[in-house]
């Protein structure tokens, strides 16, 4: 028997350590991971990377990003052509584009959508034979057994319309949704304050009588639908931005079935809510949510379809990226998250195909790539061998050491008068310790030892690739790199120590002691244990430091902690990052704009960094045209800060993905989040590289069954002739 169970295993060992199950083996399905659950897929409330990954392939705003184009280009998603763009004066006159935005009043964006697009299948929109919403007023007999959508027998659809854009951005003001960017945008749509204003005192009538919010009672000043598929959004002033924002959840549609559908007792408690099920008109729709466990995206079979981009980058040909050109999109059917809470499991389980693609973490980095004497990343032998593949790109983020501005000592100024209290001598001599210490932290260093090199060294706050990031020798810092070797072909090198030690002396602490008193210099770094908090980094640091003379302390603290320090700038040195939300160096400039600061506006401005030239400039800067003024300004902007040093510019993060021989048309691209329509796979190939890499070894459990099979024959072999003697006939011819 133990012989036959091992030849039985040897005879179905295909499938053993699939994970997945055997109904699924050869469909068109993409296999990836997730680490960290979702927290918010309502798209008024989303605004986190981990939601994105489904978010983005769900629901349909007005634009899109160009899949393969760089720079990042705008192009039309759900509308029909680019919206239609005014701007007007004070007096109504309308203004050409090129106009200075001082004299802009308001400016009028038209969207028209494209006709007859649907949305997925939904019981929102399931009617009874008078029309009447089937699912409309129902009881608790009627949700008895209901657990998620695929529970309601029926689903409906029907068209996109303009009215529901209009309904979203109405939903950015409601009081129980808490949106992100409400604030943000209420500076530019200002019914949006109205209308809050409304729904506030609106909701707690609804509350007392036991009814539910309905936005379609309230007008949004400044949004209107002006027919069946064209809406309007009037802003207060002039804000080029705003088109980055239509590529966001935070204006895709929802139509008002789905808010009532949602808001009927009893389907909070079953976690029936566009927070766990959003709808949408995109090329797929969440079938299956459990966020501790799998998530499911299965194809929209109400997507009107895409074609696929036939122009790109110079070398996107020769990669393989235009292969696909006109073919209509989504190419994958269904899409499957598992959730992977440690890195192991998920690396194992990509290396041995049962996922298409994985990032590459600093432990298995070793394993994944090889660095060349010149600096270059190369694929390791392994990874070449299972036709793996390495998809490098640099993030549109940095990350940065702020001083604080408010700092008597590195930032020269006081609280009580801001950023400029403090005398001019003293300004210049914290202006000279940042440059110092700027100097002297070898960031090329920590991104070698910390990120495995996955980083660019910062010389401003604009990553590369965007608008305004200069390269080669007028790209650098000058206060904290030289440029050695010719313009083509040289490159930038770290000041030297000596360099450092002179600047710090001119602040007046030469070799790390008071001039006047030779009291130490102490610098406090105020960080958590998730970035500097760690002894690793921190005792980094302060060899960094001790090169100056200078001592270093490292202030660890929680996140809440941290953040009320930043406030009430009580902090002296922080790090900090930034994600940019669209790719203009608006984004990035205004993090150290003077209105912005953290102490008198909570801005963004964590460092209280204030420059009237800078300001002004940002502030002509932001509405402006990309083209050679808009450059020119921002050189001037960039150069300012470079001089005055309020940060490190540590790093611009380098992302690394690798991915299997059997995905094609996959392109990394930060702001491009809707990328799975993309996709496609040649299902074939992975099921054979799943059969060859993962063929069971199961000899040792057949050697088992045999020696098991050994031990229990001489007793077998004892209990037959037993009973073969006990059978035996006696005497008289019967058995004994």
């Amino acid at each position: 028997m133990a012989a036959a169970c091992a030849l039985s295993l040897l005879g179905c060992s295909a499938g053993l350590n699939d994970p997945y199950p055997g109904a699924e083996q050869g469909r068109n399905i993409f296999y990836t991971a997730f680490t960290e659950r979702p927290k918010h897929l309502d798209p008024v409330q989303s605004y986190s990377e981990d939601e994105a990954a489904f978010l983005y392939q769900i629901v349909e705003p007005p634009l899109q990003y160009h899949y393969l184009k760089r720079p990042y280009t705008l192009e039309p998603a759900a509308a029909a052509e680019m919206p239609a763009v005014r701007r007007f004066d004070r007096d109504g006159r309308e203004l050409p584009a090129t106009a200075d935005a001082a004299s802009v009043a308001k400016t009028v964006v038209e969207i028209r959508i494209r006709p007859g697009i649907l949305y997925q299948p939904h019981p929102a929109f399931a009617l009874r034979e008078d029309g009447s919403p089937r699912y409309l007023g129902l009881t608790a007999d009627d949700l008895r057994g209901v657990r998620g959508l695929g529970d309601f027998a029926e689903t409906g659809t029907r068209e996109l319309l303009a009215a529901d854009y209009v309904h979203q951005i109405k939903r950015l003001a409601h009081p129980g949704l808490h949106s992100p960017i409400f604030e943000l945008m209420a500076e530019y749509i200002p019914g949006l304050k109205t209308l809050h204003e409304q729904l506030v005192a609106a909701q707690k009538a609804a509350e007392q009588g036991g009814g539910a919010l309905d936005l379609e009672r309230f007008a949004l000043p400044g949004v209107e639908a002006l027919d069946r598929h064209t809406y309007r959004i009037t802003l207060q002033g002039a804000y080029p931005q705003f088109m980055y924002w239509l590529t966001m959840p935070f204006f895709s549609p929802v139509p008002p079935e789905a808010d009532r559908f949602f808001a009927q007792p009893g389907m909070v408690e079953r976690n029936l809510t566009l927070d766990w099920w959003p709808i949408g008109t995109g090329p797929y729709m969440l079938v299956e949510n459990n966020p501790n466990a799998r998530m499911v995206l299965a194809r929209n079979p109400n997507f009107r379809g895409e074609a696929y981009p036939c122009e790109g980058e110079a070398d996107d040909a020769a990669a393989g990226l235009l292969a696909d050109c006109g073919r209509t999109m989504p190419f994958i059917d269904r899409v499957v998250f598992s959730r992977e809470r440690e890195g192991i499991p998920y690396w194992n389980k990509f290396l041995q195909g049962y996922y298409d693609a994985s990032g590459v973490s600093s432990d298995n980095f070793d394993q994944a790539v090889t660095l060349t004497s010149q600096g270059d990343v190369a694929l390791s032998d392994d990874m070449e061998e299972k036709g793996i593949r390495l998809l490098t790109s640099v993030a549109p983020s940095i990350f940065y050491l702020g001083f604080n501005m408010l700092d008597p000592l590195v930032g020269g100024g006081t609280k009580d008068k801001g950023a400029g209290g403090g005398s001019r001598e003293s300004r210049e001599q914290a202006r000279k310790l940042r440059q110092a210490i700027s100097i002297a932290l070898d960031m090329e260093e920590f991104v070698s030892i910390f990120l495995n090199g996955r980083g660019l060294p910062g010389m401003s706050p604009i990553p590369p690739g965007l608008f305004g990031a200069r390269e080669g020798k007028d790209g650098i810092n000058p206060v904290v790199y030289e440029w050695q070797g010719d313009d083509a072909n040289g490159r930038p090198v770290r000041r030297s120590l000596d360099e450092a030690r002179r600047l710090l002396a001119e602040a007046g602490w030469p070799n790390g002691r008071n001039a006047r008193t030779g009291e130490p210099l102490v610098v406090n770094l105020d960080t958590t244990p998730a970035s500097f908090g760690d002894k690793t980094r921190s005792d980094w640091l302060a060899k960094q430091f001790r090169s100056l003379g200078v001592q270093f302390v490292v202030r660890p603290t929680d996140w809440n902690r941290f953040q009320d320090k930043i406030r009430q700038g009580n902090a002296q040195l922080f790090f900090l990052g930034w994600n940019a939300d669209y790719p203009d160096p608006e984004n990035l400039l205004f993090l150290l704009h003077g209105p912005q600061g953290k102490v008198t506006s909570s801005g963004q401005n964590a460092s209280n960094y204030e420059n009237p030239e800078y300001d002004a400039l940002f502030e002509r800067m932001k509405a402006m045209p990309d083209g050679p003024a808009r450059q020119q300004v921002i050189d001037r902007m960039v150069a300012m800060l470079r001089h005055d040093a309020p940060w490190v510019f540590a790093f611009h993060p380098k992302t690394y993905s690798l991915q299997h021989g059997w995905v094609y048309n996959r392109k990394t691209g930060a702001m491009v989040r809707n990328n799975i329509k993309y996709l496609r796979l040649d299902t074939e190939r992975r099921a054979a590289a799943r059969a060859q890499w993962n063929e069971p070894v199961l000899w040792p459990l057949a050697l088992v069954a045999l020696l098991l099979a050994a031990m229990v024959a001489p007793a077998f072999s004892h209990w037959r002739r037993r009973e073969t003697a006990t059978a035996a006939p006696g005497p008289a011819g019967e058995a004994r």
